[in-house]
Parts: structure tokens; C-alpha cells; sequence
């Protein structure tokens, strides 16, 4: 027999869902039973490896850690990396398997993934209680109805009921519950069971009577009324305002513990992937970090990060139309503090011969670490272990270039040249003990009288932050109601709310 289910879709991008699911997912563990995460289809520059070397969204790992469950390729078997404004890599079950335009993909691809999607998600059901299911964007998206796999789609397909999340912060969360709701086919509207509000202000009471006449206008309940709290965000698939970097940013400045802080400056390159390597940085107290994109920001760092990207060749070429290649190459003639990772490492290299990502041929790169760096058509995914600075370090590894290193010191399988540092290791500052003694030497090189704080686990800080989500979801919502939702369905005789979806 299948687990129960359950779909949150959103009025919007970046209304909740993602936070909503892994707080559903944490509040269900607590209860003693067995959940997992599942998104049909993401759209993310943010990606994970698992431990079976898929990769797969990173919001979905951490909803995945959420749910106290290994992450798999079951549990996000579409995730698309954009490459430009118009196409796209398609990784199908962890492994990529080309670009594919937008009109490509909608206009034939994606659906034809439905039957895939749906069996991944028979398959979690068949082992889990309930599999806690995050839809993309706002399923009332009318043009791509016909194709759609991640929201009503795979709803109807899997008899999923639909909890709508609207952000309340934004303004018009009434009109767009309402309109998202009359937007939908007669079928589709049968699964829409309900509405969640997120990032409320303020005393509920002045809420409630819109909520009732919401209730008379649809014939739907809202489930819980969520209260805006600062830093409740997990690794979100992209823009920079959520994640435990933002949670740190919004919090009050922890005091350093020794007599300065530590500035960071993440250059933030076009197409941006991974940026969350630089959480466990913000998590540090004393350590203050910012994104940056013009060459005097970098004036008063003491360690300037250059992030992975879907795009090294592009990168590149905007770091040096701004200025910020010039900025860097005199930092490193100075002995000044810099990490690159991932694409950031390799731009950071002497050359880069490219006929896979950018097809650009071969490039130059920056020239500050011993590096040449070739493109390949297999992506390597991995999860590494290692020792650095005297202390274990792991991570994870998402990347077309092949480094061949050829001098310098080296440093988790890339080098270290001065105060240059390269990998192409991910989520290595996450552990806490390689993270110390690397700030003690950035802050070394870079003249500051900062000391890490002793204590810092980001493992727990993570933890902490993933059970105040399952506190959110306990104390506000309706958990009995949602309960049903999931073990039962729909509920029967939901009205059907006019226009519907264009014919």
C-alpha cells in the first residue's frame, strides 16, 4: 500500500514552499513517522551529490536531512541548471543528459518525463509513510499546463492533494489564493484542498475575517497562518535572500571573539552555482560576509571568495570587464587572501580550453594559481574525503573541467600558491575543524587579530534551524487537518471556482 501525500505548491516563486516542505517534513519526523522529500522538477544553479553520486537540488538535500532520511535521485529526478536565459542543462536522475532550449523542453521533452517522474514518486511512496511533495513556480501557470510535471501534473497524476502557500509579506495574498484557484481545471481544482499564509505580521485576529470570507469564496480552508520569522530559510534553489547565510545577515552580529572581525567578499558572478559554500563562513562569529561586483568592494576584505559558476568562460570575461580580475591579480601580488572554488577555481588558472560548457575554444585565465584546466563531456560527481591544514575535510564535487595541477602546494585535490587558495571541492567549510585553522591563516595573511570561535558546529546550527521550521509548522498550522490532507486526500466536494483554465 502507498504512503500517504501531499503537494505544496505556491502563488508565486519563492513564497515558501521549499521552507513549508522541509518544516512538514521535520514536524513529521518528530511525530515518529517516516517522510521524504520530492520535487518532480527543479530549476537550480544549487545542486548536491549524493552518497550514490547523483546529483540532485540542494533544497531537496537539505529537506532530505529535514525528513532525518539519506537524499537520493528518487527524491528530485529533473533538475535543470540554466546556462543561459534560454536553455538549460537537464540532469534526469542525477546524471546530466544534454541542453535542451526552454521551447525544447516545454514544447515536447518534459512531458514525455511525467512517466518518470510519477515512478519516482510510486517508489517513495511504496517506502516512506508520507512523501512530502514541493511543486515549482505557481501551478496556475496556464501556458504550461499541457506539459507540467512538477505541479498539477503530477497531482493528478498521483491524486496528490494541493496545499497553496502564499507570501502574505508581498501583499495581495487574498487575490492571489482566489485567482490561483479559478485558474485551474474543474480536476485540478478537486485536489486543491486548501491555503497556508506565510510571513504574517502582526496580531492574526485582524487576519481572520479575510481568511473567513476566502473560505466563502472558494470553499476552502487555510491550514495555518505562518508568522514572519528572520533566518528561516534552507539551501534555496536560487537569488540570494534565503539559506543560513541570510539567517546570519538578518540575526544581530555576533561578537568576534578575538579583537577584529573577518571581511568577506563573495564576487558574484554570473550564473552563480553553490554560493551556499559561504554560509558556514556567516555562521562563524566575527566573520561578517557580503556579495560583491565592482573592484573597490574588494578594497577592505581580507578574503575575497570567487564562487562556482555555470558559466567559467563567462565569468571570467565579467570579472575583467569590471575590473575585478585586475583587483584580484594585485591582491594575490600582495599576499592577500584568495579562494576559488569550483569555477571560481578554475578561472583562477592559467588556461582553460572549453569546447563543452561555453565552446569557447581555449581562454586565458587569471594566471594566479599553476592550473589548466580542460572541459570534458562527463561531469564529474563525487563525494571526497581528505585531510587540510592537519584536519579531515569532506565535501562534494560537481564539475565538466578536468584540473591538471601543475605546481604550488596542495589543497583538496587543487593547490595553493601564497595566499591564493583553489578546489573544486563544495561544502568543504562546513566541517568545522578545517574551517578554523583555515581562518586562522586567512586571518594571518591578511594582518587581522581574529580568532575563531571554539565551539562553532555549523552541523548544529543547521539542525537548530531545521527544527524551527517543525516548530513553525507545529505551533501555526493546523497539523491535524494537514494530517488528513496526507493520509486521506482531498476532501470530497470542493467547489468548483469559475473561469476555470482557459479552454
Amino acid at each position: 500500500m502507498s504512503g500517504g501525500g501531499l503537494l505544496v505548491a505556491g502563488t508565486t516563486s519563492d513564497a515558501g514552499k521549499s521552507v513549508v516542505t522541509a518544516g512538514i517534513c521535520r514536524w513529521l519526523v518528530r511525530q515518529g513517522v517516516k517522510v521524504a522529500p520530492f520535487k518532480g522538477q527543479n530549476m537550480s544553479l544549487n545542486s548536491f551529490v549524493t552518497r550514490e553520486g547523483a546529483e540532485i537540488g540542494r533544497a531537496q538535500a537539505m529537506q532530505a536531512q529535514a525528513a532525518r532520511v539519506e537524499p537520493s535521485a528518487l527524491m528530485n529526478p529533473v533538475l535543470l541548471k540554466p546556462g543561459s536565459d534560454r536553455s538549460s542543462q537537464v540532469v534526469l536522475m542525477g546524471k546530466p543528459v544534454g541542453e535542451l532550449s526552454a521551447r525544447g523542453y516545454h514544447g515536447g521533452r518534459q512531458a514525455a518525463l511525467l512517466d518518470t517522474v510519477v515512478g519516482c514518486l510510486e517508489e517513495l511512496r511504496g517506502s516512506y509513510d508520507a512523501v512530502i511533495c514541493e511543486g515549482a513556480g505557481s501551478p496556475a501557470e496556464i501556458n504550461l499546463r499541457r506539459t507540467d510535471i512538477v505541479n498539477m501534473g503530477i497531482a493528478r497524476a498521483a491524486r496528490l492533494p494541493v496545499l497553496v502557500v502564499g507570501d502574505i509579506d508581498r501583499g495581495g495574498v487574498f487575490a492571489s489564493f482566489f485567482g490561483t484557484t479559478a485558474l485551474l481545471s474543474a480536476e485540478d481544482q478537486s485536489l486543491l484542498a486548501g491555503f497556508l499564509v506565510n510571513k504574517f505580521r502582526g496580531d492574526v485576529s485582524l487576519l481572520e475575517p479575510g481568511l473567513d470570507m476566502l473560505k466563502d469564496l472558494t470553499g476552502r480552508a487555510t491550514y495555518g497562518v505562518l508568522p514572519y520569522q528572520h533566518g528561516l530559510g534552507i539551501d534555496e534553489e536560487d537569488g540570494l535572500r534565503v539559506s543560513l547565510r541570510g539567517a546570519v545577515r538578518e540575526s544581530q552580529t555576533t561578537a568576534p571573539v578575538g579583537e577584529d572581525v573577518l571581511r568577506v567578499a563573495v564576487c558574484a558572478v554570473p550564473l552563480m552555482s553553490n554560493f551556499t559554500d559561504v554560509d558556514a563562513l556567516a555562521a562563524e562569529p566575527g566573520v561578517v560576509v557580503r556579495f560583491v561586483d565592482r573592484p573597490e568592494e574588494l578594497v577592505d576584505a581580507d578574503l575575497v571568495v570567487v564562487p562556482g559558476t555555470r558559466g567559467t568562460v563567462k565569468a571570467l570575461q565579467w570579472l575583467r570587464e569590471r575590473g575585478l580580475a585586475d583587483a584580484l591579480a594585485r591582491r594575490a601580488a600582495e599576499g592577500r587572501p584568495v579562494l576559488g572554488i569550483c569555477g571560481g577555481f578554475q578561472l583562477l588558472g592559467e588556461r582553460i580550453e572549453d569546447d563543452v560548457e561555453s565552446r569557447a575554444g581555449t581562454v586565458d585565465g587569471l594566471g594566479l594559481l599553476p592550473v589548466r584546466v580542460r572541459f570534458a563531456r562527463e561531469k564529474t560527481l563525487a563525494r571526497p574525503v581528505g585531510t587540510a591544514l592537519g584536519e579531515p575535510v569532506e565535501g562534494y564535487e560537481i564539475h565538466h573541467g578536468v584540473a591538471d595541477v601543475t605546481g604550488g602546494e596542495a589543497f583538496l585535490d587543487g593547490c595553493r600558491v601564497g595566499a591564493v587558495w583553489g578546489t573544486h571541492w563544495h561544502g568543504s567549510l562546513e566541517s568545522d575543524a578545517f574551517r578554523r585553522a583555515f581562518l586562522r591563516e586567512v586571518a594571518a595573511d591578511a594582518g587581522r587579530r581574529f580568532v575563531p570561535a571554539p565551539g562553532t558546529s555549523f552541523g548544529a546550527l543547521r539542525e537548530e534551524q531545521l527544527d524551527r521550521l517543525g516548530d513553525l509548522i507545529e505551533e501555526h498550522a493546523d497539523t491535524d487537518a494537514l494530517w488528513r490532507l496526507i493520509e486521506s486526500g482531498a476532501p470530497s466536494g470542493l467547489p468548483f471556482i469559475p473561469p476555470g483554465a482557459p479552454a
